[in-house]
């Protein structure tokens, strides 16, 4: 594939830019275009790389008359239209593994944080109260956690969770209950789940099947009590419902990192932010220096590895539409 002109329009690390400068790519960096600008500029790209914020809509792939590929540096695609690039024969590819540690040790921060009160006692304390009994909180060990997708981020959560001493049980339609076992989950269906889980954890992308997987007729089938981690997409969770089990009590507590609009205006997400047994942060599951630049690396290796002029890269494991990539072949 030739590919002589990217660009990048959400920030990115520097090593992204470099390294495609080291492999003769020319690179213009224009952020937060608006989309009348990014639809009169994308004409003169063979490629374009994005993070969460740049909605690349059909549109845009419409005017892309040199685009042939789309990189997202970062797992999530859900702003870029799939079918309209496929369609035009243009491939996009993502990061998979880029922000899987990230992601996970944020989960895991996040269900220890409901665990022990953290969030609100600190809050308390600097507020000047002294409120030991009113945060007492229990201990993970024992406890039953649910992992909703057992891709890279999942078995990271669950390997790190058994060691705090909890049961890992998961759901995920690709991944064989023998291969679940050798990372110590059993596998099990959503309705065998729901009455055994103490804690829920969603690393799913935000598809059809998932959308609102969790709502109120899950919150029913639960334990009352029932926390729920989201550090994977706004969206899967239905937010009126989850508001709704809080207010009732049987949800014992939530800790949201993505919502269904970001940043949120809906007054029902304010009021779920605002809830208190709401621990809520800025969609942080990937804002580590490390994954921000492994993300920009990888991203850039996998479009070195398109041009097919690099011994040192050469494999592209984030295609997304790989019906495009065989047609490329």
């Amino acid at each position: 594939m030739e590919i002589q002109r990217v660009l990048v329009a959400d920030a990115v690390d520097s090593a992204c830019v470099k390294l495609l400068e080291q492999h003769s790519i020319q690179v213009d960096c224009k952020y937060k275009l608006p989309a009348d600008k990014l639809i009169a500029e994308i004409k003169n790209y063979d490629g374009l790389i994005v993070r969460s914020d740049t909605k690349v809509t059909a549109d845009v792939i419409a005017a892309g008359q040199k685009l042939k590929v789309i990189g997202r540096a970062g797992a999530g695609v859900d702003n870029i239209d799939i079918p309209a690039a496929t369609a035009k024969n243009i491939l996009v590819i993502n990061t998979p593994g880029g922000n899987a540690i990230s992601a996970c040790e944020l989960t895991c921060a996040l269900i220890t944080n409901l665990a022990r009160n953290v969030t609100p006692a600190a809050a308390s304390l600097k507020a000047g109260r002294w409120d030991r009994k009113l945060y007492a909180g229990h201990e993970l060990s024992g406890k039953v956690l649910a992992i909703l997708g057992l891709g890279r981020i999942g078995r990271e959560v669950a390997l790190r969770m058994q060691a705090w001493g909890m049961k890992t049980i998961g759901y995920d339609p690709i991944v064989p209950a023998e291969e679940s076992k050798k990372f110590n989950v059993e596998s099990l269906t959503l309705e065998e789940i729901w009455p055994l889980a103490d804690y829920i954890t969603v690393h799913t992308p935000l598809i059809p099947e998932t959308r609102d997987l969790i709502c109120e007729r899950v919150f029913k089938s639960c334990k009352k009590g029932i926390r729920i981690v989201n550090v994977a997409r706004g969206g899967i969770i239905n937010e009126v419902d989850l508001l709704q089990a809080l207010k009732d009590g049987q949800c014992g507590g939530a800790a949201l990192d993505v919502f269904e609009q970001e940043p949120p205006t809906n007054p029902v997400t304010l009021e779920l932010i605002q809830h208190p047994k709401v621990v809520a942060t800025p969609h942080l599951g990937a804002s580590t220096a490390e994954a921000q630049v492994r993300v920009a690396v990888e991203v850039a290796e996998q479009f070195i590895a398109l041009t097919g002029k690099s011994k040192e890269f050469t494999t592209t494991p984030g295609v997304v539409n790989h019906s495009v990539l065989k047609n490329i072949k």
